[in-house]
Formats: structure tokens, sequence, C-alpha cells
């Protein structure tokens, strides 16, 4: 599995309405084949700042999204929102396939 999470920190008068900038992009990424997860988050400490984790299946599916009209158009679309550049993690997990449970806890009755 190809494993990456991107920081954006977002211009001040774009951070509300970046969610919906970005959301053809969110809907068409996870519709590619190889996509196992695509999921945003805002940060509890900076409102300007977005994070992207995002799962692929493999390398080969990692280079279609990054090869894909929507990355390119997502790309040209967020260069005008972002207040700087964005700071990424990317890694190669072999053996796995998406998310596993956390073994330190475990739901229980009150």
């Amino acid at each position: 599995m190809i494993f990456i999470t991107v920081k954006f920190t977002v211009r001040p008068e774009r951070s509300d309405e970046w969610l919906d900038l970005v959301d053809d992009f969110t809907r068409a990424t996870r519709e590619e084949p190889g996509n196992l997860f695509f999921e945003w988050s805002r940060s509890v400490d900076d409102p300007h700042q977005f994070v992207l984790v995002e799962g692929f299946r493999d390398g080969e599916a990692g280079a279609a999204h990054v090869e894909s009209a929507h990355f390119a158009a997502a790309m040209d679309t967020m260069s005008y929102a972002i207040a700087t550049v964005p700071q990424i993690v990317s890694t190669d997990i072999p053996g796995m396939s998406g998310w596993g449970e956390m073994g330190e806890v475990a739901p229980r009755e009150a």
C-alpha cells in the first residue's frame, strides 16, 4: 500500500471554501480503482490547515492517480488557494491493504 499524508495551509480567505474547492477531486480520486481511502481533516490548531490522508493499492495505482486529468486540474485549482507549498509524507507499506485495528484500546460498556 502507498500511504500518503499531505498538509495544506490555505489562504485565510479561502479556508471556508476549501472542502468545496476540492470536492470534485476528492470524488474522482475515490472512484479510482486503486484508491483505498482519501480523507480530509481540518487541523484543530490552525483553522487554515487541512490534512489529507490517502492510500493506494500499490505504486501503479499511485502513479495512475498522479497522472490523471483530475489530479492535474486539482493541482491547478489548489495553487490559487494555498498559502504555502504543501508538506508531504509518502511511503510504501508492504503487506498492508488499508486500515488495521488499533490494539491498545477497544470499546467497552460504561
